[in-house]
């Protein structure tokens, strides 16, 4: 069972940039594909972004362009890379390991979750 371990929220002006980290341990990371939520207040957690055991990712249209994942199997960690960001995007972010069915991502295990807050 994997465990998941945030950091890098903070926060940022609009139009500045945050990096996530996300490091997992306990379970074959490499195996799992990995994907990162937000809930901000008031709303339902939503998928922002995840990542196939290989390289294929999927993004929510609202951060297409601007926010970029991708994972290190070697350092059983998985990345956010935030761009050009929009108070809208405020929220807490949880990275989350799960698998792919149907063309369709599941997370299963999660983290404790990071808070990002974009403001000026």
């Amino acid at each position: 069972q994997l465990q998941l371990v945030e950091s890098g929220g903070g926060l940022v002006r609009p139009g500045g940039s945050l990096k996530l980290s996300c490091a997992a341990s306990g379970g074959a990371f490499s195996l799992n594909a990995m994907g990162w939520y937000r809930q901000a207040p008031g709303k339902e957690r939503e998928l922002v972004a995840a990542i196939t055991i290989g390289t294929d990712t999927d993004y929510a249209d609202s951060v297409k362009g601007r926010f970029t994942i991708s994972r290190v199997n070697a350092e059983n960690t998985v990345y956010l890379q935030m761009d050009s960001l929009k108070p809208e995007d405020t929220a807490v972010y949880y990275c989350n390991g799960g698998y792919y069915a149907r063309g369709r991502y599941y997370p299963e295990y999660w983290g404790q979750g990071t808070q990002v807050t974009v403001s000026s």
